[in-house]
This record gives structure tokens, sequence and C-alpha cells, in this order.
């Protein structure tokens, strides 16, 4: 069994300019998916209607580069449908954009830097090639 890095952190759903809630984020990286991290959010949180039929006990998990969580702690960075920048008072401001619309998380940012410390402990940075499997991603792919 392959060891994974989780924590669970304290963050901010960020409402309006005057207006957040308090929640629960889980972050997990594996291994086995060596460039990525992940990012689960209570499915309370989620925009989805649960009249469509979806799941509605299941957490929201949110998957991106871990070299672009790592960036944003320093410099404003990402594009498409995740963005990750510094915020004022040694915080991370984490921006995730689906079609139901946009969410805007703040974080701790020494809960995200102790993170990535325990992902770089499992696969070191630049070392990420050596962990990839390319017949499992390719089956995964054509699955």
């Amino acid at each position: 069994m392959h060891a994974t890095a989780e924590e669970t952190v304290q963050a901010r759903l960020i409402l309006s300019a005057h207006r957040s809630v308090r929640l629960r984020v889980t972050l997990t990286y594996l291994p086995d998916d060596p460039l990525a991290v992940r990012m689960g959010f209570p499915a309370e949180f989620s925009l989805d209607d649960p009249a469509d039929g979806g799941p509605e006990s299941e957490d929201i998990v949110w998957v991106f580069a871990r070299r672009l969580l790592a960036a944003g702690l320093e410099v404003p960075s990402g594009i498409g449908d995740v963005h990750v920048r510094p915020a004022l008072g040694r915080r991370t401001l984490i921006e995730l954009r689906a079609p139901e619309g946009t969410a805007m998380v703040q974080f701790d940012t020494a809960d995200l830097r102790r993170f990535l410390w325990r992902s770089r402990l499992l696969v070191p940075e630049g070392e990420e090639h050596l962990h990839l499997d390319a017949d499992r991603a390719l089956a995964q792919l054509l699955g």
C-alpha cells in the first residue's frame, strides 16, 4: 500500500466583501498521481441542485496541479478553472470556476505549505516522472 499525504484544514468560503463561512477542506496527495493535488469540500457547499439526482452526501473534489498550488503561494498563478494567489495576512486565496458559479476559498498559507511539504516527502519536486505509470494512465483514459 502506498502512503498518501492527507490533511484536513479549516478554510473560509468568501460569500461577499463582508461575509464568509468556515468550512473544512481535505487536502490529499497520492504518489500514484504525482502531478496532482486534491481538495475535498463538504457536499453542503455544492452549487449543484440536489433535485438533479446527484449524490447528496459525497464531498466535492477538485483536482489540479501540485505545481499550481506551490506557485500560487508566492505569485498569482493559474489559467482556466483554478487560480491561486497570495492574500493579505499570510493567507492564500483559491478561486474555483465551474459552469454553476465561482467559489473563492481562503486558506492559512501555513496549512498549504505544510501539506505541500508532506507531499514532497513522498515525491520530491522534479521527480514526479519517476512515479508516473503511463500504461495505467492510458488504460484509464481509454477505459
